[in-house]
């Protein structure tokens, strides 16, 4: 299990992430982050549903790695823009697995980033699709089961561009705002039923791409960060992972920074 201590006046305290018991589905999880937040919520005990659209292979070698360490997982494809795909997502894992308590939308489709007058209209409405709709998709798929259950995690993953609104960042930017809108809704509206929802906004992370190809600094990006780094999968790994477990059991309609203090939501 992982395990965050904390310190009282008296003495340190163990709290550990346990997820246990519970289902977790990750989607977009053959991705660099995805990777790492289906290992993290499987090493903190959680059942994990793999989704991935076209890159099996990346799929199966996860699962075959997740159950080479005696964790229990399974893969399952769809088409996260597709409303009768996800559909047919939930029937298969509930098949496989059974219901998820955990539900990461982690999956996202980019396009070019090019100026506003230069985007083609077809990039933001396919950006809207792998947003929105993949989260509208979602917790009309999966929040009737966490509902009858009484508990629940909805955990969005958006951006620190969300805030930014970088030049030529305009399609991306304006399916994330919408993201953003449509789960702070989802909070109040599923809340009273025992499931808290949630975003998670990393920066300019830190992948295995990166470490790959040696191109872990970017001296320009770190000189606007107060901890001057840039973060790595991990860390934000592990902030899906404290949003997911009871640690995090009075948190929701949450949009969490995951960037060094890159962009600060204020008051």
């Amino acid at each position: 299990m992982y395990t965050a201590r904390i310190m009282n006046k008296n003495h340190p305290v163990g709290l550990q992430i346990n997820l246990e018991a519970k289902i977790a589905l990750v989607t977009g999880a053959t991705g660099q982050l995805g990777r790492v937040m289906v290992r993290t919520l499987a090493q903190a005990g959680a059942t994990v549903a793999i989704h991935y659209h076209r890159n099996k292979a990346q799929a199966e070698a996860l699962c075959k790695e997740l159950e080479g360490l005696g964790c229990r997982a399974g893969i399952f494809q769809a088409d996260i823009t597709d409303g009768d795909s996800v559909s047919f997502l939930q029937e298969s894992v509930k098949k496989h697995l059974g219901e998820p308590h955990i539900v990461v939308n982690n999956a996202v489709i980019q396009y070019s980033w090019v100026p506003v007058l230069e985007q083609s209209p077809a990039d933001f409405e396919g950006q809207f699709q792998s947003t929105v709709m993949h989260n509208v998709y979602m917790a009309k798929s999966f929040a009737p089961a966490m509902v009858k259950r009484g508990w629940g995690r909805i955990i969005a993953i958006n951006t620190e561009c969300a805030m930014l609104c970088a030049p030529t960042s305009s399609a991306y930017v304006s399916g994330k705002r919408g993201q953003d809108g449509l789960i702070r809704v989802l909070a109040r509206e599923l809340g009273p039923h025992g499931i808290t929802v949630n975003q998670v906004a990393p920066g300019w992370t830190i992948s295995d791409r990166d470490r790959a190809d040696g191109t872990e600094r970017r001296p320009d990006y770190e000189a606007n960060i107060p901890l001057r780094r840039r973060g790595s999968d991990q860390e934000v790994a592990n902030a899906v992972a404290f949003l997911a477990s009871d640690l995090a059991s009075y948190i929701s309609g949450v949009y969490l920074p995951v960037c060094g203090g890159h962009v600060m939501p204020s008051i």
